[in-house]
This record gives structure tokens, sequence and C-alpha cells, in this order.
């Protein structure tokens, strides 16, 4: 197992495959190898499976005309290799990787076809001038690529991964909005050649590129037929007898024991549901039989279980029970993921899926990765069998349509007879949803109408009558590719090999070429492996209805999570992107918290996978999200000016660039320090800025300073994150009839509207409601702020444009604002020099904004309209300006 990279029409650039490399070191951290010639380069990272000590790549034939960068593993490699060897070849190693460049050789591309593994490779092939990438038949394997040159002149990257192809700087990171679309809208994704990267795709299982050397153009086409196989032995319809059922058994345990060739320990991922557990105890009774190749597991087969005790997800027992029934020969290792390890690894996960993924389910098996990496290298797991035999319930229903469709009412109302506890345990659930009577809340409401317009089109259907073709499409496209996805990131981040025994390409076809029955049968699915492992595994998992596999307890942890959540939804970026609607998504999260909706945690996942994918990966650090610009003492914040004219006066204001204020932040020496570093600063400000505070300090003129009352609420820990503010039914209510205002002013929001309830009262809120709705009949304003009074109309919401703490909190009006301008003037007099102390005038505190500018307390001499005049462009900003405070200068 490694990884590959490389290009076409890029010279010898050595440099480029470095780079492209040193994405992918966690693929192959046991060897590095490099290949250039002409326009072609090629790039390995190897991670030693099979003949550790040879097989190095790039592997280059004994003539020199071959050379090939391999990840993946043949497992009829041995087969192969001995038929070659009848033709007449020698072989100078004992690797699976030799034996694919040697059968390429022998017959070109047709023997990608005879190849049972999974694998993405690349071939020069320099008799016949091509380059060849090639994906195994299930897409088990990725294989990534872009044309970054034109038609005409392509020039080709390709990879592992998409990380090493965006790091070749020929290609700008950029979003495919359709694919993005879908996955939102439908919760699809990997089901095409097309990727979240627009400009980046892949080979589907089974397909080829050849890129001719000469001109770089290229073509893509399937070395394969296994679909239409798969779709034609479909019809055969072998009738399911015991015999089969033997004869499955010995292919599925022969297709277990080819995965445990090895010169490294293999171990097996274990849920506890029937299919890791069929690999575990298969794996053991080969052990038992002292089989060729269970060398490789050890004196113990080592299992890796994620397990989450008192939660409805857990699956422990059925694990116990697996490993009971393997009578001490198992080392079991137990995996807790927590709330905790998976908010602390969010962005390691999300870096390592690349794209986005359907839930946080995966977390549990990248937990398990983790720990397996300390201790083995290869791991089998359970990987395919759902989606061969019908592992989900709506597979049921495809095969009762299906016997509807064919008129077989007899089998028709037998199996659905023989189904109904599964019928019964989903409508109930249904059942229950419906009768909570809560807000319904579906992904189409929170998304961007004119994102949304843009991609009416898209569709998504399913086969809706036919259970063998339902099945190959979700093995082929709707699917496994997607488990495949997380599957190869999970392992290969830790360095580890995954191997999916069920995905045996002779094993599926003997599958296909039975009766239905053998998928669905008395009401149960995988009808044929639960006969099969009759006897090795416990009656429990063998009689298991309920699937839960490697997943998360998300529902729980999602609410226990809410804090990091919030901080997501809340942020510039999400406020910012043109998808979703903020304040739609934060009061569905809001509802979905206090169970007042029907919101699936899935929704709330998308959405903030998303974001964080852009962060990671599409996001120009030059212009990262929640930070200050850089901004001098001496300017004014972009869009505005330094002089103002208020009251037949001119002022110039110096917006002050601070630190982000915090509750446990004392205002008054934070606050001081600020005016000092400006007169300090002064002789290396601009000259007209210099000279005119000289001027104005030497005709006796004064200066002032202005305070955002914002800060002042936040360090008196009057400032409240969403998450601790408990919304009652009224705050909800009431908070809809505002009219709704610039993000984060006033009380449109549950939050802000339920502090203001704690603030003085429900009562007080609900006459202050009342007689807005009696003056707007009067043709009057601001009844409400005048009814309610103390300061209320002064409170912020949670503002997407701020930075810290601002940004998902809501706050209150300072407390005794006047009192406060009071003791900042003090300090400011007692911290400053005597020639600025001479001519300052005082503090005022501000409430400004975009609607208007309220003085809150000041202990100048001015009137207050004078110093609301100074602000009536609201020249502050708490957004990425970071200045909460202005010096304000009397002009001429």
């Amino acid at each position: 197992m490694c990884g590959i990279a490389g290009y076409h029409g890029f010279g010898e650039n050595a440099a480029m495959l470095k780079a492209m490399s040193a994405c992918i070191v966690h693929r192959g951290p046991d060897g590095e190898g490099y290949f250039t010639e002409a326009n072609v380069g090629l790039a390995h990272r190897r991670l030693s499976i099979i003949d550790v000590a040879h097989g190095q790549e790039p592997m280059i034939s004994a003539d020199g005309d071959t050379v090939l960068v391999y990840n993946g593993e043949v497992y009829n490699y041995l087969e192969l290799r001995a038929e070659l060897e009848e033709l007449g070849r020698v072989f100078r190693t004992q690797s699976d990787t030799e034996v694919v460049l040697q059968a390429y050789e022998q017959w070109g591309t047709e023997a990608f076809d005879r190849f049972n593994g999974m694998f993405g490779f690349a071939i020069l092939d320099k008799k016949r001038n091509v380059t060849v990438l090639a994906r195994d038949h299930f897409g088990i394997k990725p294989l990534y690529w872009a044309n970054v040159g034109t038609d005409a002149a392509p020039k080709v990257l390709f990879a592992s991964e998409i990380k090493p192809i965006l790091a070749t700087g020929e290609l700008k990171a950029a979003p495919n909005e359709r694919i993005l679309y879908r996955y939102l809208q439908y919760r699809i994704h990997d089901d095409s050649a097309e990727t979240f990267f627009a400009g980046v795709n892949k080979l589907m299982p089974g397909e080829m590129m050849t890129i001719d050397n000469a001109t770089g153009r290229f073509a893509i086409e399937a070395f394969t037929r296994l679909r239409q196989e798969l779709e034609e032995l479909s019809t055969q319809n072998r009738p399911y007898t015991p015999e089969v059922t033997e004869e499955y058994r010995q292919r599925f345990t022969e297709a277990v024991r080819m995965r445990l060739k090895s010169e490294v320990p293999v171990g097996s991922a274990l849920s506890g549901g029937l299919d890791s557990s069929a690999v575990v105890v298969t794996i053991n009774k080969l052990m038992q039989e002292q089989a060729e190749a269970v060398d490789s597991i050890g004196a113990k087969q080592n299992t890796f279980s994620a397990v989450f005790p008192n939660s409805i997800n857990d699956e422990e027992h059925y694990a116990d029970a697996a490993i009971a029934k393997c009578s001490g020969n198992i080392q079991a290792h137990k995996i807790l993921p927590t709330p905790e390890g998976f908010n602390e690894d969010l962005d390691d996960f999300v870096r390592t899926m690349e794209e986005p993924i359907i839930s946080s389910g995966p977390y549990a098996q990248y937990c398990v990765m983790k720990e397996a990496s300390k201790h083995v290298t290869v791991l089998l797991d359970g990987q395919g069998a759902d989606e061969m035999m019908a592992g989900y319930i709506p597979y049921y229903f495809a095969y009762l349509r299906q016997l509807k469709k064919a008129g077989d009412y007899r089998k028709l109302f037998q199996e659905a007879g023989q189904s109904l506890d599964i019928f019964y345990r989903l409508g109930r659930f249904r059942l229950k949803s419906k009768l909570t009577a809560k807000k319904s809340v579906s992904m189409g409401q929170l998304l961007n109408k004119e994102f949304t317009s843009g991609h009416r089109g898209e569709k998504f259907t399913n086969v809706p009558d036919n259970m063998k073709l339902r099945l190959i499409d979700d093995l082929f496209h709707k699917s496994l590719p997607s488990l495949l996805r997380y599957e190869d990131k999970n392992t290969m981040r830790f360095s580890l090999e995954g191997r999916v025994p069920f995905l045996d390409k002779e094993v599926v076809k003997f599958l296909f070429s039975l009766s239905d029955e053998a998928i669905i049968k008395g009401g149960w699915n995988k009808r044929i492996l639960r006969d099969a492992t009759r006897g090795l595994l416990p009656e429990k998992i063998s009689n298991r209805r309920n699937k839960i596999g490697f997943t998360t307890p998300e529902a729980e942890w999602f609410k226990l999570m809410n804090e990091r959540i919030y901080k997501i939804f809340m942020s510039n970026s999400f406020y910012n992107r043109p998808y979703w609607n903020r304040e739609a998504v934060l009061t569905a999260f809001e509802e979905y918290l206090n169970d007042k909706n029907d919101a699936d945690t899935m929704i709330f996942w998308r959405l903030m996978n998303v974001e964080l994918w852009f962060r990671e990966f599409i996001d120009q650090p030059e212009t990262p999200a929640d930070v200050k610009l850089n901004k001098s003492d001496y300017e004014p914040n972009p869009g505005k000016e330094l002089a103002i004219e208020s009251a037949g006066s001119s002022f110039l204001r110096f917006p002050l660039q601070t630190e982000v204020f915090a509750k446990d932040t004392e205002l008054a020496p934070a606050v001081a320090q600020y005016p000092q570093r400006f007169f300090d600063g002064l002789d290396s400000a601009p000259a007209e800025v210099r000279d005119a505070v000289t001027e104005a300090r030497t005709d006796g003129r004064k200066w002032y300073l202005l305070v955002s009352e914002k800060i002042v609420a936040i360090t008196q820990g009057r400032s409240f994150p969403v998450w601790e503010i408990k919304v009652s039914p009224a705050a909800r209510v009431l908070s809809k009839f505002v009219t709704r205002t610039p993000a984060g002013i006033g009380l449109g929001s549950p939050w802000s509207m339920q502090i203001a309830i704690n603030e003085v009262g429900l009562p007080l809120i609900a006459k202050a409601a009342a007689a807005s709705v009696a003056g707007k009949f009067q043709g009057k304003s601001g009844v409400f702020y005048d009814v309610v009074g103390n300061n209320i109309n002064a409170i912020d919401g949670a503002t997407p444009y701020s930075l810290g703490a601002a940004s998902n909190s809501v706050k209150l009006a300072p407390k005794d604002p006047e009192g406060v301008a009071r003791s900042l003037s003090a300090a400011l007099r007692a911290a400053l020099p005597a020639n600025a102390v001479e001519n300052f005038g005082g503090v005022a505190i501000m409430d400004a904004n975009d609607l208007g500018v309220v003085v809150m307390g000041h202990d100048t001499v001015l009137p207050t309209e004078t110093i609301a005049g100074m602000f009536k462009d609201n020249p502050q900003g708490q957004g990425a300006q970071a200045t909460p405070m202005s010096l304000v200068v009397t002009g001429a």
C-alpha cells in the first residue's frame, strides 16, 4: 500500500514531484522514489507490506521501456506470476508490484481485468509512447487527476490524493458548486467522476486513462465489463441451496485468506456487526486450521472496536460476543471516541477526508485506525457487504416492489409478513416523529435561494423496483464509493493498509449469479452470509436485525459540542458564504438544541463540514476570516474619513486598533495604553497628522476618547455566549415580530430578546410590544424602546462581523456608563504624561452603528448632540477594523 503522484506535460520537473510527494508521506513512510523523462514525471511513497526488502518504486522493467508506480495489492499475484513464468518471464523480486509490471508488458491493458485486488497505478510505456493510469474494479484505491492545460494542449496532474494536485500551484482550489449543491440538498457525493474541487476529477471504478506522450491528449475508458457482467449474472438466478451456501463459505474464506498475505502484522476491525464479525471468526477458523498466510496474524488476532458506553450507538456487547466465540484467540483493543476528542481532531479529520462527507460517523473509524496503527500495519474489515447483500432497510422496499411488479404476490406477502418487525420499528420511529408535532426542518429551507435556483435541474433517483440492479448501482455509484473513500483516507492517514475481503471480484460475481433468496429470504437480508457463518458466529450476531456499524452518537455529541458548532455558524466566513441563510441555520440549530424541531444532525453536519472544508482548502491564506486589518493609529478605517463637522466645529477622529477585549480584561488599564501609544508614535506619524495634533495641543484645543459601549459591557460580564442563553418560547415568538435589522443589531434574534426579558422581565417587554403595535397605528415609531427603557435599545446581538467572543455573544448595555466614563478619565489622567493630560477633555461611552448614534454617558463639557455628531458616520468598527475606541481632536 502506497501513494503515487505524477504529471504529464511539465518536462523533467523534479521540484514539482517533490512537492507532490511531500503531501502524501503518510501513505508511504517507508520510502520514496522519483522518475522523470521527457514530459512525464512519476513519484512514489512506499508502505512496505510484501517483499519488504525489495519492490522499491518506481519500478523499471529489465529493458528499461516500462516504468510503474503502484498503490495497492493484487491478491492473485502468485497465480499470475506462475502463469507469466510459464510464458518465459523471469522475476527479480517476490513483490506483487513486479507481477503488475510484467503482466502489463505481457498482456497490455488487458492485464488489468485479470487482477483481483485493489489498485491505482501509473505506467509509462515507452514502446507505445503512452502513459496509462488505472483504478481497480470497485474503486477501493483512489486516483485523482486534473487537466491544467487546454483541450488542445493538455497538461495532466494525477495522485492518490487531491492535496498533491493542489500543491503544484497549477490549479487554484475552487469549489465545484454543482457537487456542493447535490451534497447539501440530497446528501450524495462520490457518485460521479467530479469532486468537490472544480477541475479535479477521479477515475471511476474499473477505468483507465491513456495519455499520448507525444501530444498529451488523453482518453478515459473502462478496462473491464464487471458491472455489465454482474447485471448479466443477476439474471441467472441459480437456486439457493445448502450446496451453494457451502460454496460461498469456501469462496469467502479463501478471499479472507488471500488478504492475510503480508510480511507485516495484520489485524481486523470489529464493529460487532454481522460483516466485520464474519471476517473475524473466519480468520479465527483459518488460524485454528493453521492455513497458509496466517503467520501474519501472530499468536492472537488483534481486533479493534469503537465503543460508546451508555449510548444508543454502542455495539460493545456484540463485539464481545464475537470475541468470546473465538475462545481466547483474540487480543481485543477497544477505542472510546469522545466529543472532546472529536472537537480536538475536527480540523485534522476534515483535512484527512479531503472532501465533505455524509456525517461525522467516519470519525469512529478514524479513531480506530489511529489506535490500530500502533499495533498492526494491515487491517481487514467488512466494507462492501451491505451494498451486495441488501444491508440497509431501503433494499427491502426495492425487493418488495420488484415482487409486486413481477406479480409474485405469494412471495410478496410472505416476505412482507416476515419483515414486519423491521417495518414496525421504522414506522414507530416515523410515527413518533409526527406525533411530537415538532417544526419540520429541511436543508432546502436553510439554503440560499439564489444558490438553489441555479441548480434546479439537479435530481437524484434510485433504482426503485429491482433489488440486484439497485445493489449494483450502489456498488459502483451511489453508496459504496463514499464508504471506500472514508476507508482509504482513514487508514492511510495513519499509514495503514485496509483490506476488504467482501469485495473479492470472484466472490461478488458468484453472489450475483444466485437467486434473490441468497440475499433476502424469510425476511432476512444477507441470508447467504448468515447461513454460511452459522456455528462460527454467536446467534445474537447471526440473528441481528438492527444495523449500526462504525459511527458516532452524533445527536448526543452535537448537544455537547454546541459551543464549537455555534462558533462555526456565527463566524464571519460562514456568514459570508453564498450557499446558505445564516440566520435560518442559527434558528434551526437553536430550536434543535431545545427539542423544538425535527432537524436531523446530518443537516448541521453537512453545513459545518462544508464551512470547515472551505477554511482548510479553499479560503486564501492572505485573507483569513476573523482577523484584524493592519491599520495604524493615524489613518481612518476603510471607507471613512478622519475629519468631520459637528455643531459648527471640526474634529479629527483617529480609530485606535486594539487587542480583543474579553470578560477578564481590566478595562481602565487596557484602555489607557492606546492613547499613550498614539502620542508616543506621533513623531513617526504622517506630517499632516503630526502637524494638526501638535497645533491643536499648542492652541489648547481639547482631545477626547470615545469608547464603544460593547467593550465596556464585555468587561462588566454583561456579554453572554448564545450557547449559555436558555431561550424561552416567549423570546422565540416575540423575536419574530421584530423588524429585521442588520445582523446582530436589536432584538430580532431569540437570544437578544431573551436577555432583554431577563433584564427587565417579560411583563414590561410585553407591555412595550403592545404599545409599539398601538403606536404604529398612530404613525409613531420607537414606542417600544420608549416604554421599555433601561437601555434595552443598546442590546447587541451576535454580530458576524465582530472579532473574538463578540461574534457569538449577546451584550446588554453597560452598567453606569456615566460612572465608567469618569473612571476611565481618571485612569487616563493618572497614566498619561502631563502634556497630554493638559488638553484632555474627557471620555464618552458610545453606542454607534449604521442605524444611529447614542451617547450613553460622558464626562466632557460638550453637548451630547455635538458628541453624537462626531460619530454620525459610524467611523469605528469591532470587526476586522478592531477599533472599539477613537481619539478625537478638536480641529481649527
